[in-house]
Parts: structure tokens; C-alpha cells; sequence
């Protein structure tokens, strides 16, 4: 896997391609834990009541298993539906401007953002360090950059971060509702990226620590996938299409850079 990791690093800095699009939750901003939080006590929540009221033994929402599997990286919707189907459960669509105590998909979903807009209101923003770097690098070197997440939250976590300027184009879960595009596994967003930025597919690389978001970037047939591992799940980051996995992205910094320590 180093070297992997060594010849990404050194396509990343040559001439192999023009662009880069990063997911935000877990690649850029250590918010994945809070959305999986959230989600957990939203579903719980959800579950205590259905299970009771339709005489079902209760099964609590695994942070783990069934965030990685139905909820993580994709729009907001698009895992309530595919969490509740999971256990046999179909609600209305509703509409998005449905309460948070509604039993529609929509109103399950905002009662989530409630719940992290909180958090994020109380605790800030973490950003990884070695994402920034590898950013500020690659820019300096003339790489065009965008950030591609579902979440429609993403000016927000920018902006608390201090990173907003770091990138040329966001697509985020806003502008994929304005614009009809379908959330990840789905390639759209990150082709819109692409499209924004002027850049072929096959000259882009896409960064992504979700399943879903690996996989949209295979599908997209993108010249470079990076799995960033941050919750133990390597094999599988591979498995979806990530033609390289790395634990945080400073692995893929310049070597002469790291050896120096720059923090240019």
C-alpha cells in the first residue's frame, strides 16, 4: 500500500491531472462523527415509537454497521428511505419543509440536521489538518479544487473552518436539489464538479471516505479514487472502487514538503 500511496502522491504533483474534488464530512472536517451521532438518536428515537406503537421488538440504530451501510455519504432523504427499508418501515416523502416530529421522510431527516446544527452551534468545527495542507499544496502546484457533499450544510462547516476559500467550486446538497441531481452512490455531483471546473473526468481525482462516495466516483469513471480510512474499513473502501486508501491525507503531501515540515 506505500507504495500506492507514493505514486498517487506523485501523479497528484505531476502531470497527470487538473483536478481535485473533495467530499467534506470525514475528508475534510472531522463532522462524520456528528452526523452519525445525530443520526443514531434521531432513528432511535423514531424506532421507540414505531416498534411501540406496531407491537415490534425494539432494535436501536448501529453508529456503525448501518450508518456506513445506508446512510453515510449520501443525501439526507436518501438514508432515511433506505435506513427505514431496512427494516420494513416505508413513510410519505412529505415535503422538505415538513416539522421534525413528522412521520414523513422529510421530517425524519430534518429532525437529524436539528440535532447537528446543535452540535455544531455548541462544539465548532474540527478540521483535519493534513487535509488543509494537501489543499494549500496542491493549489500552489496549479490543481483547481472543489468541494462535492450531500450535505446541505456545507457553507456552514466551511465557514466555521476557515476553509470556504480553499476551493473554486461547491457542489453541496443545496445545489444538487437545485439542479435535480441525484445524491451518491450516483456520479452527478462529482461530474458537476468537473463540469464547473472545465476538467474531464479522467483528468480529476476524487477524495472520499464514504462507501457511497467511492463507489460515485468509480461510476464516474474519474482518473483517481482515494479512500480516506477513517473508520477501520480499508478492505471495503477498496472494494467500492478506491483505487488507493489512505488513513489522512497528509500520507500523500509532497515528500520534500513533509521532510521539511512546511506549512506553506
Amino acid at each position: 500500500m506505500t507504495s500506492d500511496v507514493t505514486m498517487a502522491s506523485a501523479d497528484l504533483f505531476g502531470s497527470s491531472y487538473d483536478a481535485c474534488l473533495f467530499d467534506m464530512d470525514g475528508v475534510l472536517s472531522d463532522t462524520a462523527t456528528v452526523h452519525a451521532s445525530a443520526w443514531k438518536q434521531t432513528f432511535d428515537e423514531f424506532l421507540q415509537r414505531w416498534d411501540a406503537e406496531h407491537g415490534f421488538e425494539f432494535k436501536e440504530f448501529d453508529k456503525g454497521a448501518d450508518y456506513i451501510t445506508y446512510v453515510d455519504g449520501k443525501r439526507r432523504e436518501d438514508g432515511v428511505r433506505d435506513f427505514l427499508a431496512s427494516r420494513n418501515i416505508l413513510l410519505p416523502i412529505g415535503e422538505a419543509t415538513d416539522p421534525p416530529s413528522a412521520e414523513t421522510v422529510w421530517g425524519v431527516g430534518n429532525r437529524k440536521n436539528e440535532l447537528v446544527l446543535s452540535v455544531l452551534a455548541k462544539e465548532g468545527v474540527t478540521i483535519y489538518p493534513g487535509s488543509v495542507e494537501l489543499i494549500k499544496q496542491l493549489r500552489a502546484n496549479g490543481m483547481k479544487t472543489a468541494v462535492v457533499s450531500s450535505s446541505a450544510n456545507t457553507v456552514s462547516v466551511l465557514e466555521a473552518g476557515n476553509i470556504s476559500d480553499l476551493f473554486d467550486v461547491r457542489v453541496d446538497g443545496v445545489i444538487a436539489a437545485e439542479r435535480n441531481l441525484p445524491g451518491k452512490p450516483a456520479p452527478d455531483t462529482f461530474i458537476e464538479a468537473a463540469r464547473e471546473l472545465g476538467v474531464p473526468v479522467e483528468r480529476a481525482v476524487v477524495f472520499e471516505d464514504a462507501l457511497a462516495g467511492v463507489a460515485a466516483g468509480r461510476a464516474g469513471g474519474f482518473g483517481l479514487v482515494v479512500g480516506v480510512n477513517r473508520v477501520g474499513q480499508a478492505e471495503q473502501l477498496a472494494a467500492h472502487g478506491a483505487d488507493v486508501v489512505v488513513e489522512d491525507l497528509d500520507e500523500l503531501l509532497r515528500s520534500d514538503e513533509k521532510e521539511n515540515g512546511s506549512t506553506k
